[in-house]
């Protein structure tokens, strides 16, 4: 029997480190244009408000002053706008902020400063082929998008990054930790113990379902994460699972904060 596609759709998932998985769906170009748009139409507006200030310049006879501001302006945007954002607000520009969209690795962690600015840089070998008067077609990097299953432009597949649709959560309340064994346990945890964004993202989805299930299903489900921290902690072999990640989770979210909000979560 064939195997069936290991992709029917644009939803990836995505394995971390800490071995929890993310599911993501991918940007393909008809979403990624709109906000490419967007950014070109900001990029037009600054040149346009730098060759207005630039007027004064040009009255007064030097024109060439003028000059050197616009081109270093028009420079400046045309080749580290993208990378400037992309690296400043974590993988997006204004354009990919207004339509829910980032920029993360394939191993879905935040990009560097170097994968931002070389797959913005590289966006002008995807704008081949350029017609008349400096038209870019977008061709190549249409056709590499469509020929891979990411949707990764020459750009992405050279850094190593993909465009993702950014879910869009409201916030919600604080699960109730009230349990004196959890609180007690999270006070003797070493205190410069940090998790990971996803580690922490983790915690939090697994306290706030986890009175969902039995305590043989807690116990089942939270030693996958907690068997291995256990032992990067230096605990004991025999450390119930589910008391360790409410621990960590009322140190993540609850033990640092004002008193208050402490006391809203009990």
């Amino acid at each position: 029997m064939p195997k069936p596609p290991r992709q029917l759709d644009s939803r990836i998932e995505i394995a971390t480190p800490e071995n929890i998985a993310f599911s993501y769906v991918l940007a393909g170009p008809f979403r990624r244009l709109p906000a490419f748009a967007i950014d070109l139409v900001l990029r037009a507006a600054v040149i346009f408000l730098v060759v207005l200030a630039c007027t004064s310049l040009f009255a007064v006879g030097a024109g060439g002053v003028g000059m050197s501001v616009i081109l270093v302006a028009w420079f400046g945007l045309a080749w580290f706008y993208g990378g400037f954002f992309e690296t400043v607000w974590n993988g997006q520009t204004p354009g990919k902020r207004l339509l829910g969209l980032r920029v993360l690795t394939v191993e879905g962690q935040p990009i560097n400063a170097l994968q931002a600015v070389l797959r913005n840089v590289l966006r002008d070998v995807d704008a081949m082929p350029i017609i008349g008067f400096g038209v870019p077609l977008y061709v190549l990097g249409l056709v590499v998008m469509a020929a891979n299953e990411r949707y990764q432009r020459l750009g992405d597949l050279a850094c190593g990054t993909i465009v993702v649709v950014e879910k869009r959560r409201s916030l919600g309340e604080l699960a109730r930790i009230d349990d004196p064994a959890v609180i007690g346990f999270a006070q003797s945890l070493p205190v410069d113990f940090a998790p990971s964004r996803a580690m922490a993202h983790a915690l939090s989805v697994y306290v706030a379902r986890r009175k969902r299930f039995s305590a043989a299903r807690r116990y089942e489900i939270a030693s996958a994460l907690a068997d291995p921290l256990a032992q990067r902690l230096g605990l004991p072999t025999d450390t119930n699972p589910d008391l360790l990640l409410c621990a960590l989770y009322y140190r993540k979210f609850i033990a640092d904060r004002p008193a208050a909000l402490q006391e809203a979560a009990r």
